[in-house]
């Protein structure tokens, strides 16, 4: 005979216990099946609530009828499934269940107060409701059943509301229960008998362990508990994305997984499973045909390392310490002994070598209390300084990694905590069981979720996130988002999820939990928004929505958002930028950056700001690690700067060629901001810096393209009418360097330690002599490269490259990449 048990579901209770049904018959036709079941979907708590409510006299009316409408509409709903179903019995029946109940309730209101042994009574009503509605419709179908009662024959001790079963008593008892498949058997689950003959409940998820009680008592062939889920996942699916379905599960990884949250099965249920050895399947209610999980003896073969990742929340860790915990036998018997008499549970256990101190995890629902008697037991210890005072912390959460295999693989708890810190997650303290069957960390529960899908992810999928917020949407910014749009769907086939979760410009930002639709009409959305942009709101963003791998795009020319680079890396941001404001502040500045980039294993990623989309920074910096040094450099850092000077050399004027620079997009909305030569310094500076020299902005020599004498005041437009007057000047210029066999080029310059931007004249000869057309070029001259140079030659103007530029950065931040 197998044992069935049935919990509560999304469908509605009519056609739950229709779906029930089915699936009993097809097992009881082949095997025999016994069913446990729960209440009605809803009714437990309900129940539960009328008790508080009663208890505090408050007025519980409205709920009561409401629990009447749900139980008398359960039989109405199947008076029309099922025309035959017959509820004459049923519906006095339930009306009798009520009318006992509501007297109950009155008496709570008189005393003020619920007495526990009262209320088990009346939370088990529900699953009595449930085993005689089916009883009901199993005899309507023509199908013999009987209804045990769990009252009578599975004997209990502990809380009324939390006992533990003894199964071998209990086996006894049910030496006269049919269990030769002849009738279906039905008995409500989370319901036994304590020694004093009163009802008493089983605690959270006791019908699951009722289950396997009944299971135990009549030597089942195997347990099946049908769920709202395909088995068992590897993580909690409602908050991890692409967690896995386990096909089998050894008794003991069952019990760590449980133990440590996982909510598919209580601890308490794998007990009386694993000591009588019957199999346990976890199945799917709504998806009957899945195969679900098998519990047993036999080991998986597909997963046979690490088998999951649980976390058990609302955690408070004590602390006992001091001198006198040292070399004093029986401390630590006595710290348990408080525990165990006041029936508190204890979750997680560590001791330190030196036996200065004994940390330990419990439940926070019991930390008040464990306080206040831990304190009262080792008072003497206390006033005489024995022992330091009781330090207690709360909001704490335990994340474990399971699987028999553990002990028998190298690396895995280094690769646990390599994966908590790239989840920028403290250790508060880390426990390991003998058996290596599990390693467990307490930390911060605010952090938990997080913990659990970047640990899952390093575990069991190849997927990376890459969680961005982009700040600036002009013309760099929204040709990202469209490459990204693009590519996003080739990214995920190639195990990277890239999303965008914001999108801000300098008054508003827009967030979106599930990532922005690039493909929505975004920029209304943003402009909608009543939030702003700030280090607090993204972080609490981050936070809620447990992000693994946040990184910040950058897409501004703003002094204020670079001055905020450090805050993101300390919040846990990444940044990427192709703004040079923060590269080329202070020189005291660009070192904290890198600092604290280290410190907090954050990606400071910038290379678009010399050279566009050109790996110009991240070649120059090879160099230097590799012990190259920089004798000399020289290039054309501004692609605007490229296409109007080798328009020079065509023959266009300075106003000409600016005017077309301008409208191609090639130029800053104001070109004065290109031809101040300002832009090309922050550039040099940046490659001086990276070089190692430690100059500051007002260091570099600047020969603007505007001379001196010439009035670039007034509005864009009034500056490029006023434009036309140099003209005369840039073709004696280029005139002259003709004669000479050179043409004209905006060169920025290091040598000696001494940085140059000035209009240089350069021959055939030169690398520079042939780069125009909004073309980059830097030639390095090194130790390794000499006396030819390092020549890097690409395309640098444009919003496309230097796009294309940041999302190579943007790529570079995925978590494999980074030195955990």
């Amino acid at each position: 005979m197998k044992v069935l048990k049935f919990g509560g579901s999304s469908l509605a209770d009519a056609e739950r216990y229709l779906r029930v049904k089915d699936i009993c018959l097809d097992t009881h036709a082949t095997n025999g099946a016994a069913v446990v079941l729960s209440a009605p979907k809803g009714v437990t708590n309900a129940l539960s609530l009328l008790c508080e409510e009663a208890g505090n006299g408050k007025d519980y009316g409205e709920l009561f009828a409401k629990l009447n409408m749900v139980l008398f509409g359960i039989l109405d709903d199947l008076k029309d499934t099922l025309p035959e179903f017959d509820d004459s019995k049923l519906a006095p029946y339930i009306q009798n269940v009520l009318n006992e109940l509501n007297q109950h309730l009155e008496g709570f209101a008189l005393l003020r107060c619920a007495p526990e042994s009262v209320v088990a009574k009346i939370l088990s009503i529900g699953e009595y409701m449930s085993v005689n509605i089916f009883s009901q419709i199993l005899t309507t179908l023509g199908t013999k059943n009987q209804i045990i009662d769990p009252a009578e024959l599975i004997l209990a001790e502990g809380d009324y509301l939390d006992s533990i079963a003894d199964v071998a008593v209990s086996k006894a008892r049910f030496s006269d229960v049919d269990s030769s498949g002849d009738s279906v058997l039905i008995m409500p689950g989370f319901v036994a008998v304590n020694a004093e003959g009163e009802k008493v409940t089983l605690g959270r998820n006791g019908s699951d362990y009722s289950a396997a009680i009944l299971a135990a008592c009549i030597d089942a062939e195997c347990c099946e508990i049908w769920t709202d889920v395909d088995g068992v996942y590897n993580a909690d699916p409602n908050q991890v994305d692409g967690a896995v379905l386990l096909d089998k599960l050894t008794y003991q990884e069952a019990m760590e997984l449980s133990y440590f949250g996982a909510k598919v099965l209580h601890p308490k249920t794998i007990g009386p499973i694993a000591q009588h050895h019957i199999p346990c399947l976890i199945r799917n209610t709504l998806n009957p045909a899945a195969p679900g999980t098998l519990i047993s003896n036999e080991a998986s073969t597909k997963w046979t390392s690490v088998k999951g990742i649980s976390h058990l929340d609302d955690m408070t860790m004590f602390n006992v310490a001091g001198p006198g915990m040292k070399g004093m036998v029986g401390m630590a018997s006595r710290v348990f002994e408080v525990m165990s008499n006041a029936n508190i549970s204890i979750s997680l256990i560590t001791q330190s070598s030196s036996e200065y101190s004994i940390s330990f995890c419990i439940h926070s629902k019991d930390a008040t209390r464990a306080q206040d008697l831990l304190e009262d037991s080792f008072a003497l210890e206390l006033a005489n300084n024995l022992l330091d005072p009781i330090e207690v912390r709360h909001d704490l959460a335990i994340v474990t990694l399971v699987g028999d295999g553990m002990r028998h693989s190298q690396g895995l708890a280094a690769k646990f905590f390599s994966s908590l810190a790239q989840a920028r997650v403290n250790n508060v303290a880390i426990a390991q069981g003998s058996s290596e069957r599990s390693i467990s960390t307490v930390i911060e529960s605010s952090k938990a979720k997080k913990a659990v899908k970047v640990v899952h992810q390093n575990f069991f999928s190849n997927l990376h996130a890459i969680d961005v917020f982009l700040v600036g949407c002009g013309t760099v910014g929204k040709e990202l988002l469209g490459q990204i749009s693009r590519q996003q769907a080739v990214l995920l086939e190639r195990g990277i999820s890239l999303k965008i979760y914001g999108i801000a410009n300098s008054r508003k930002l827009l967030l979106a939990s599930g990532g922005v639709d690039l493909n929505s009409d975004w920029a209304s959305q943003l402009n909608d928004s009543d939030q702003s942009l700030s280090v607090d709101a993204l972080q609490n963003f981050v936070m809620r929505n447990s992000l693994v791998n946040p990184v910040v795009i950058d897409c501004t020319s703003s002094t204020v958002i670079a001055e905020l680079y450090v805050e993101l890396m300390n919040s846990g941001f990444h940044v990427v930028t192709p703004n040079k404001k923060a590269n080329t502040a202070s020189y005291a500045y660009y070192q904290q950056l890198r600092e604290t980039a280290q410190n907090t294993n954050r990606q400071f990623l910038y290379e678009t700001t010399v050279g566009a989309g050109l790996p110009v920074i991240d070649n120059l910096q090879k160099l230097i690690y590799a012990g190259d040094e920089l004798q000399r450099f020289e290039g054309i850092l501004s692609g605007s700067l490229s296409f109007v000077f080798g328009k020079l050399d065509e023959g266009l004027t300075l106003s000409q060629a600016t005017e077309i620079a301008k409208k191609n997009g090639f130029t800053e909305p104001d070109p004065r901001d290109d031809l101040s030569g300002t832009d090309v310094a922050r550039k040099l500076l940046i490659m001086a810096r990276e070089a190692d020299l430690q100059l500051e902005l007002d260091d570099i020599q600047i020969e603007p393209v505007l001379p001196s004498h010439f009035d670039d005041s007034g509005s864009i437009d009034e500056f490029m009418a006023k434009l036309p007057e140099l003209d005369a000047l840039y073709s004696d210029k280029v005139n002259v360097a003709k004669e000479e066999g050179k043409v004209l080029r905006y060169v920025g310059s290091i040598s000696k330690g001494k940085c140059v931007v000035s209009i240089q004249a350069v021959g055939e000869d030169h690398p520079l002599f042939v780069i125009k057309e909004g073309e980059n070029a830097l030639a390095i001259h090194s130790n390794y490269y000499q006396p030819i140079p390092y020549v890097i030659r690409g395309y640098g103007a444009g919003a496309a490259v230097t796009a294309a530029g940041v999302f190579a950065d943007v790529l570079r931040t995925m978590p494999w990449k980074q030195d955990v």
